[in-house]
This record gives C-alpha cells, structure tokens and sequence, in this order.
C-alpha cells in the first residue's frame, strides 16, 4: 500500500467529496535529555517546580500530505536550579483530503496534535525515568480549547475569553 492511499474504512476518497484522514506514519523527529546540574540535583531535597510548553507546526508537504509536529517542552528545577529539561518533537504525516479550508487549521492545529500527544507524552516519561527522577506523567490536552482560545485571540476577543 503507498503511504498516500486510504486505509480500508478510513473517511471516503477525495474525489467523492468525503473528507479524509489517514494516520501515515508517527515518529519521533527530535528530543533531548538534559541535567545540567547532576549529580548535586540528586542530593536535595526533591520538590520540583515542573513548567511545561506545548507549541505545533504543520506542513504542506506534497498533495494530500501534511506534516505535523507537536513540540513539548518539561523543565524541571529545584530551588531555582534546573533538575531536567527534556524536549521532544513528536510528528505525524497525515493524508488529509475534502476538509474545507475554513476547518484546516482545526485538523492541523487540534485533531493531529491530539494524535500525537500521547506518544510525546511517554516519551517525556520515559525519558525522565530514565535520567534518575521520579516520573513525570503530563496531563491530557484538550487541543480543541487550546486551538479556539488562539483563534480568538488572533481576532482580537482574547481579552474577554
């Protein structure tokens, strides 16, 4: 099967109108792992201060292709020192066909990063465990709300929601 073509009893084709959406591949396109001030971290009393970021870019890549990635960002410190920083960039090639533009950004911004998002997420974890700290299990997203609350602030109505 070409990476382009729908899987069977995934949404209609593009020429008959139906939107579709297919799950090509899931990879991990870049992270990193660090602990700049080991070992002495581990010798403190552990009450991390844990700042999380998430931020999303999506591509046109070639026809119905699209690429999407889902960037997190964990940082960790105690007593203003940095525990860990981890960052990963989890990212998806997505067949996307017959969804009006007015709903694209929505796909890309939401539905994919949504799809993404856990396999970040055991990234994070696994990647924490790892490194010699307690586990870090990052809470579920509601992408929707995240893409609405920036729709309105690209309008101006940020300040009221």
């Amino acid at each position: 099967m070409s990476e382009t073509s729908a899987r069977p009893g995934a949404g209609g084709s593009a020429e008959d109108g139906e939107p579709q959406f297919d799950i090509n591949k899931v990879y991990t396109k870049d992270l990193s792992f660090e602990t700049p001030n080991s070992p002495d971290i581990f010798r403190v009393d552990w009450q991390p201060d844990v700042n999380i970021n998430l931020s999303t870019e999506a591509a046109h890549l070639d026809g119905l292709l699209f690429e999407v990635v889902l960037a997190v960002t964990v940082t960790a410190k105690v007593a203003e020192q940095t525990a860990f920083l981890v960052e990963v960039q989890q990212a998806g090639i997505f067949t996307i066909a017959g969804v009006p533009d007015d709903e694209m950004g929505q796909v890309l911004s939401s539905l994919c990063p949504g799809i993404l998002f856990p396999y970040a997420r055991e990234v994070v974890s696994d990647l924490v465990v790892r490194g010699g700290f307690p586990q870090v299990v990052l809470t579920p997203v509601n992408f929707d709300a995240l893409y609405y609350k920036h729709t309105l602030e690209q309008q101006g109505g940020g300040d009221n929601a």
